[in-house]
């Protein structure tokens, strides 16, 4: 029998773990995850927001290395969670990080998809991984800041990102990778942080 939701899901899957599998930190990765099951996750509001956005800032004068569609990565422990930025879209105010930028005025993504958490992964863990699309925009490379005094999002930019010194991983504790690959993005315009930035559009959850 043929059973096309079957067929499409598993398409979907391979779509999914190479999407994943090019996003490795860590060659060793490779071997080391499981990938069960794809969900694909096609919210049309975000999809056009993202749109929205991208021709925007090509009017606004953008690259096109600017405005090409990237991927980032969110893990979840449980799949309500997961769902539930799907639906409503990656907010501000949801990051426990503050060290490239304020998290109340905009959100942190993870930059590579074996690097999801400031703990290393033990065996036998799962976990839901929300692929996301992203429109990078202009980044700036801000440098780490520990303080309370938050790094406020920077006009005429769209993403921070952290000064990357070429650490070999094995010298890097998980949680500095975590924290060195991540993306701070935020949408300002009038002086206000959008609640949720148009740049970010959940695509398939894992």
């Amino acid at each position: 029998g043929f059973h096309p939701e079957l067929e499409e899901s598993s398409s979907l899957l391979q779509t999914a773990v190479s999407v994943l599998q090019s996003s490795y930190l860590d060659s060793t990765s490779q071997d080391g995850f499981q990938y069960s099951q794809a969900i694909l996750v096609e919210n049309v509001v975000f999809l056009s927001e993202l749109r929205a956005f991208a021709q925007a800032k090509e009017a606004a004068g953008y690259s096109q290395e600017e405005l090409e569609e990237t991927f980032a990565f969110l893990l979840f422990d449980n799949e309500e969670e997961a769902r539930e930025v799907c639906q409503r879209g990656l907010r501000v105010n949801s990051s426990s990080i503050s060290t490239l930028g304020d998290p109340a005025q905009g959100v942190y993504i993870s930059k590579y998809a074996d690097c999801l958490h400031p703990r290393p992964w033990y065996h036998g863990k799962s976990g839901y991984i929300v692929i996301c699309k992203l429109i990078k925009g202009k980044v700036k490379v801000v440098s780490e800041n520990y303080t309370t005094s938050y790094t406020c999002p920077t006009p005429g930019y769209d993403c921070h990102v952290t000064l990357s010194r070429n650490d070999t991983p094995s010298k890097t504790s998980c949680c500095q990778a975590f924290q060195k690959s991540q993306y701070y993005v935020y949408e300002v315009s009038d002086g206000s942080a959008a609640e949720r930035p148009r740049q970010i559009c959940p695509y398939i959850i894992i």
